[in-house]
């Protein structure tokens, strides 16, 4: 073992100074310190568990508003709401997405989770506000408004993956480490996917209240319930502490060793990046346009109608997550995702093959197009995020799963820009078989690059990566400054801290 030394925080009071320990006690205490310390520690790790749902049902209804609003904004404005205009102001999120799975990864790992957790919140209700209110004298102003307020929403959406989901996974590994897969997968995909659902059920309440008349009232109330979803979380995070993982485990601010993180990870980032890029290629556009295509093989194009089969559409697509919840831990991550992969293939051929005699039988199409979100859902949308936490240390957690999410973003962005262009020129059908030639892609990359870290405490690849940076001849601080603070003020009953 090398001689190198790693500046360690402790459990001591603030005002003592600081031991220096060898790499060897640094990889014992980060695995026994992981425990809860006090009955507030282990009520923390379940607010933190629950925000993470709360705020990903509010991400999960932000990403799917614009399935039914395209249909509306189409039925109102008619022509000058063109594919360009649809495209652009359906963008708009999964920009502003990338962007804040990036920036408040980085901020989560440097600054501090809280300090990102209440900003994507705050961002999420700004941005909500606005589409709500969204206002112009012309229809391509009220598109322009909307595409920036999207893009506000967008941010704190996105922010939510690297602050909210890396903050839940290490509650659920200390609180069970053998459970950590199946209760991550549902509070982050099952209330995301659930979201779909919850958004088209709002519009269908909205509308049969409102009445086809009044479509403009339709959207901006869906719209605006969205500012309602995130004010919920806002008093459950005021309970939280950080996870002990975290606390114990982050870098100080300004020593990240990245150079390091790359030559150990970069495998993982490849495989994290490139598989969550496929799987939201393929997702993101079918979603968002999932009612227009709906839409399309119904006889008189009835929003309603339309409304009601995106609603089953969404419906058979969740047992997915639950199927992939339990074979997560039965087959492992890695198998689990090349068989959700495999699921593109299958359906994506089945559909795009055969696409004019099945359109003819809206059920059977309805239920194959199902099948297919429900295999997405079973493997990479399951696994995506459970792989890009469990791949990477607590110390540059957010960093590498906020860069990896953004990336899946990216590939929804592409995908939603070459979704028409591929619909108009190569035929609907097309859209079907791209998504079975991402499937194949996916598989490939799961089998060569994504690392399975079924049954592994989390703590595990901290102390090897604190071990590594030794051995590197690394040396920093590791840990946040007011540990010790944090779990004396447990220990009193305050749930307080400064990050």
């Amino acid at each position: 073992m090398a001689n190198s030394i790693l500046n360690y925080s402790r459990n001591l009071p603030v005002s003592e100074s600081q031991p220096v320990i060898s790499e060897e006690q640094a990889t014992v205490k980060i695995k026994t310190e992981s425990g809860f310390k006090s009955k507030q520690e282990k009520l923390s790790s379940t607010f933190t568990i629950a925000a993470a749902g709360l705020g990903l049902i509010s991400d999960g209804y932000q990403n799917n508003l614009m399935t039914m609003a395209n249909v509306v904004f189409k039925n109102i404005y008619g022509t000058e709401y063109s594919s360009t205009v649809s495209t652009r102001v359906s963008n708009a999120l999964l920009v502003g997405a990338v962007l804040g799975q990036v920036f408040v990864g980085l901020i989560c790992d440097r600054i501090g989770r809280k300090v990102a957790l209440f900003a994507t919140t705050a961002l999420i209700v700004f941005g909500a506000t606005l589409a709500t209110a969204a206002h112009a004298s012309t229809p391509a102003g009220l598109f322009w408004f909307l595409t920036v307020a999207r893009g506000i929403t967008g941010v704190g959406v996105g922010g939510e993956y690297p602050a909210g989901s890396t903050s839940a996974s290490e509650a659920a590994n200390e609180r069970s480490p053998k459970n950590r897969g199946p209760i991550f997968v549902m509070v982050t995909n099952f209330v995301l996917s659930f979201g779909g659902p919850l958004a088209v059920s709002v519009f269908l309440i909205v509308l049969c209240a409102a009445g086809k008349n009044h479509l403009q009232t339709v959207w901006r109330v869906s719209f605006g319930i969205g500012i309602i979803l995130p004010l919920g979380v806002f008093i459950v995070r005021m309970r939280m502490m950080s996870t002990i993982l975290y606390r114990k485990g982050r870098h100080s601010q300004h020593n990240v060793p990245y150079g390091l993180v790359v030559k150990r990870y970069w495998k993982s980032l490849i495989g994290t990046c490139c598989a969550w890029f496929l799987y939201d290629f393929v997702t993101f556009p079918n979603g968002v346009f999932s009612a227009t295509i709906i839409s399309s093989v119904i006889k008189d194009s009835d929003i309603k109608k339309t409304a009601e089969w995106q609603l089953l559409l969404g419906a058979i697509a969740l047992p997915g997550i639950f199927v992939g919840a339990w074979l997560c831990n039965v087959i492992g991550r890695k198998n689990t995702l090349m068989l959700g992969f495999s699921g593109y293939l299958v359906f994506g051929l089945i559909i795009g093959c055969a696409y004019d005699k099945i359109t003819s039988i809206v059920p059977l199409f309805v239920v194959f197009y199902g099948l297919m979100q429900s295999s997405g859902n079973m493997g990479p949308g399951d696994m995506m995020g459970l792989v890009s936490v469990e791949s990477y240390p607590t110390a540059i957690r957010g960093t590498c799963y906020g860069i990896s999410a953004a990336l899946g973003k990216v590939g929804a962005a592409v995908g939603t820009q070459a979704f028409t262009p591929i619909e108009t020129n190569l035929g609907k059908k097309w859209t079907f078989i791209v998504a079975a030639i991402c499937g194949v892609l996916g598989i490939l990359v799961t089998y060569f690059f994504i690392p399975d870290m079924a049954g592994i405490d989390l703590a595990d690849e901290d102390a090897k990566f604190m071990e590594y940076l030794a051995v590197n001849g690394w040396q920093g601080r590791v840990g946040e400054d007011d540990d010790a603070e944090l779990t004396v003020a447990a220990e009193t009953g305050s749930l307080d801290e400064k990050n």
